[in-house]
């Protein structure tokens, strides 16, 4: 057992390399990076140097285009640039953001804290529900519960995010009807002049809109899945010779099968650490969020490549321990499987 998870932290490594190694190259073969930024800025300031020296014309001497591609690191071949990239990586050293001018870890950390408290407690609680919800649809099967249930989960899985941020700041955001909610930000002006309770509540109040769009796709898929996962497992013939020794339905139900039912659910844990960076760009635009999504968008958009390399790293890095984490799951809801 043991020789089999460090076989999986082993293969962490090429995976990562492969991973990053992709982006890296990807990355930098995209057009208008920060060099090329960098000179159009000087062009529209009238800054560059227009004698006979300049190059192809931009108005900007090489001696300036050479200083500028020392000073952002693209004086070296790209696989130069990956190595270099590799060994501060293992220092935790993410380099400098080119847009915001200050070290990438400090940029990443002061968007985490949003990204964190929405992946967490989309987490949570769409587990917490989906779980459960999925198990009484699988008990009620057929029945108008069910049914009706089914429905709602069915139209709420058809509506895009996009949309349905829209609709509940429409709605219940003093759009055109009800305002019951903050329309955007994660907490009051006043949020620091609040009681410790007053604090909590500001937080709910901020997060009800946001939170219901974070969830509304998971949600649909883990409580369908759980369900049929279910009642797969009902029909199988321990369960049957469970009930035929006279077992009450509840033990038949929540004693064997609902185990063996989890499987399934414990494989789409895989993303649990994934979560700690959730960040949706279009939620996060919708309801004014500062978080590691929309930092990821403006970071494509300006050419951050230091930014999206450390965003595309962490990412990776948190989904591969997640599968391992899922397989110590597996243990956990059925101690029979065996890795060996």
């Amino acid at each position: 057992m043991l020789m089999y998870f460090f076989k999986r932290l082993l293969m962490m490594i090429p995976t990562l390399l492969g991973i990053t190694l992709v982006c890296f190259l990807i990355i930098n073969m995209a057009p208008g990076g920060p060099v090329e930024q960098a000179i159009q800025k000087i062009r529209f300031s009238g800054a560059g140097d227009t004698s006979a020296t300049s190059s192809n014309n931009m108005g900007v001497s090489e001696e300036v285009i050479e200083a500028l591609k020392k000073q952002y690191g693209f004086d070296k071949p790209v696989h130069v640039r990956y190595g270099i990239w590799l060994k501060n990586i293992v220092k935790l050293d993410f380099g400098e953001s080119f847009s915001a001018e200050e070290p990438v870890i400090d940029v990443i950390k002061s968007k985490l804290p949003v990204s964190l408290q929405f992946g967490i407690l989309s987490l949570i609680f769409t587990y917490l529900i989906c779980i459960p919800l999925g198990v009484i649809k699988a008990v009620k099967k057929d029945s108008a519960f069910d049914v009706v249930s089914t429905v709602l989960l069915v139209v709420m899985y058809s509506i895009p995010a996009l949309m349905l941020g829209i609709l509940l700041i429409t709605f219940f955001a003093g759009g055109s009807f009800w305002d019951l909610f903050p329309m955007s930000d994660i907490m009051s002006d006043n949020y620091d002049d609040l009681t410790t309770w007053g604090k909590i509540k500001d937080r709910v109040h901020h997060f009800i809109l946001p939170m219901t769009c974070y969830m509304i796709g998971s949600f649909t898929v883990l409580t369908m899945l759980m369900k049929n996962s279910l009642l797969d497992v009902i029909k199988l013939d321990y369960v049957r010779t469970a009930r035929a020794k006279g077992l009450s339905e509840k033990v038949v139900v929540y004693k064997h099968a609902l185990r063996n039912a989890l499987i399934p659910i414990v494989t789409g844990l895989s993303g649990i650490l994934a979560f700690f960076l959730a960040g949706s760009v279009i939620i996060e635009q919708i309801f004014s969020l500062d978080g590691i999504g929309l930092l990821a968008y403006q970071s494509a958009l300006d050419r951050d490549f230091n930014v999206l390399m450390a965003i595309i790293f962490v990412s990776s890095l948190l989904m591969v321990v997640g599968r391992i984490i899922s397989d110590l799951l597996y243990l956990v809801v059925d101690p029979r499987i065996d890795f060996n």
